[in-house]
């Protein structure tokens, strides 16, 4: 047992010493083998330095060579400059040289000129003591003062030259009537076409022209049938009778008195008149007139960026397309408050939106009152509340009468935008009085001429004719006194479009046989 346990420790002992061995030989090699990598690390390392070193130098070279490239081109350039300068130095020298001998120049003109106003100073004075002595003389010779001779020949001359002037101006005038007669009346015409729809479109009435009186009692047909389905299709009165080759439509609602014009000018177009064609061309036109209102009243809203508004109050903007108010289009006040309103909102800092808002909305009742009881600021209030209006949007509308306080700043801006597109010039017609008043006043200054011995405004003062006395009154002073006349209505009237000034010189001759 104990041989075994000898034997075993030997062996032990043994094979410890052999591992011992085998790992100094391993460890050596990889020794070995480390110190070469070394080597080979130390020998890659000084390869790559020594190329670093030698890129460096090319690199380093190159920069060295661009820099003295660089130096020798600016060189150059402050060489070039340096010239540059030296040459604008001796021009500039040169000039003012130049200067110099210019400015002798002109002060040794100068003093020569003063010397020449001095001699003619005093020879001025001579002359003048020459001049007032044969003044003296002449004036004791004449027995008249030389301020009445002078008075009396300027006055002279004035007359002769005024009968000339005028003479002239008559013979051009003549000259140009005889060959501005044609031009006169294409643009007349051409006044009178862009004028009719305004002048159609009144408050209650249309006119639709005839192509001939035949077609009166193709409109009636038979015991009055096509004009009794005409009217009560299109809710109007009309008139044939009253005037020749005339037609007037009658009715207070203007979107009616709209679709029966423009039916009627389509069934006498085309020629076939009778109930059945009547209803279907009415309700074509009255579903246009639908459509253009409806566009009307979106363009109004797209125009001014207000938002979204209900559609039924749109339909309202574009009704007001066809209402007038003292010959005031409705939709165009109500955008021109709207945009008056917005302007003197965004002044004062506020909603311009709102203001806008407000402003064309304002009037909008009166698309209603046509064919409803109540004022329009009343019908308005409540259609706009009842489509979901803001309240500053509703007093405004409610308060821009007065009939309602002002609650917010917002409603006084569209009270004053109101006021003033109803009171600029030309935006509605003038009032009774105020006519009678431009009749009064044209009558008068004519009548304050010397010579004029009655005057006549006519044609609603669009014309005056004035009657003056043959015996102290020519022709070429009626063309004076017409002149003058025109040019006072200028200075002193407002008025629309033209006066037309007639000044009429006649002398009868009379004699009784017996």
């Amino acid at each position: 047992m104990t041989t075994i346990i000898i034997s075993s420790g030997i062996g032990l002992v043994v094979g410890i010493i052999l591992m011992i061995g085998y790992s100094k030989a391993g460890l050596n090699k990889n020794q070995q083998k480390a110190q070469q990598i070394l080597r080979e690390a130390e020998t890659e390392a000084d390869a790559r330095v020594k190329e670093a070193v030698l890129d460096g130098k090319t690199q380093a070279h190159e920069l060295r060579v661009e820099a003295e490239k660089d130096i020798k081109e600016r060189k150059q350039q402050v060489t070039e400059l340096e010239n540059k300068l030296l040459r604008r130095e001796d021009n500039l020298n040169f000039r003012d040289e130049a200067l110099n001998q210019k400015e002798r120049q002109v002060t040794e003109e100068l003093n020569k000129v003063t010397k020449k106003l001095t001699t003619l100073d005093e020879k001025e004075k001579q002359l003048q003591e020459q001049i007032d002595k044969q003044i003296i003389v002449l004036e004791n010779v004449a027995k008249m003062s030389s301020q009445e001779a002078k008075d009396q020949l300027f006055a002279a001359v004035e007359k002769k030259i005024e009968h000339e002037t005028i003479a002239y101006i008559k013979d051009r005038e003549e000259d140009a009537k005889a060959t501005a007669n044609e031009k006169a009346q294409e643009i007349i015409s051409l006044a009178i076409e862009r004028m009719a729809q305004q002048e159609t479109q009144e408050r209650t009435v249309s006119v639709v022209a005839l192509p001939g009186e035949e077609m009166k009692g193709r409109i009636i047909g038979r015991e009055g049938r096509n004009i009794r389905c005409f009217e009560q299709a299109t809710g109007v009165e009309l008139n044939i009778d009253d005037t020749p080759d005339l037609i007037t439509i009658t009715c207070f609602n203007p979107v009616r008195r709209e679709v029966a014009r423009l039916a009627l000018e389509h069934l006498i177009r085309d020629g076939r008149i009778q109930p059945g064609r009547i209803e279907e061309v009415v309700k074509k036109y009255q579903t246009e007139i639908d459509l253009e209102i409806q566009k009307a009243g979106e363009d109004a809203v797209f125009k001014l960026g207000i938002g979204k508004i209900d559609r039924e109050i749109v339909k309202l903007i574009g009704t007001l397309k066809y209402r007038y108010s003292y010959g005031q289009n409705g939709l165009q006040h109500s955008m021109e408050v709207a945009y008056i309103a917005g302007a003197l909102a965004a002044e004062l800092g506020l909603n311009q939106q709102i203001a806008k808002r407000a402003g064309l909305l304002h009037d909008v009742g009166k698309a209603l009152n046509i064919e409803q009881d109540g004022s329009h600021v009343e019908l308005g209030y409540k259609f706009c509340k009842k489509h979901g209006e803001k309240d500053i949007v509703l007093n405004a509308i409610q308060s821009h009468h007065g009939d309602v306080e002002a609650r917010f700043l917002t409603s006084h801006l569209v009270i004053a935008a109101d006021t003033i597109s109803a009171a600029r010039p030309g935006a509605r017609k003038e009032s009774t009085q105020a006519y009678i008043d431009r009749l009064e006043n044209l009558e008068k200054i004519a009548k304050d001429y010397e010579g004029v011995q009655q005057a006549f405004a006519i044609q609603a003062g669009r014309e005056i004719r004035v009657l003056v006395n043959p015996e102290t009154v020519d022709d070429i002073s009626c063309v004076k006194i017409a002149r003058d006349i025109r040019e006072q209505i200028e200075e002193q009237l407002t008025y629309p479009g033209q006066i037309k000034v007639n000044v009429i010189r006649e002398i009868r001759a009379q004699e009784i046989a017996r």
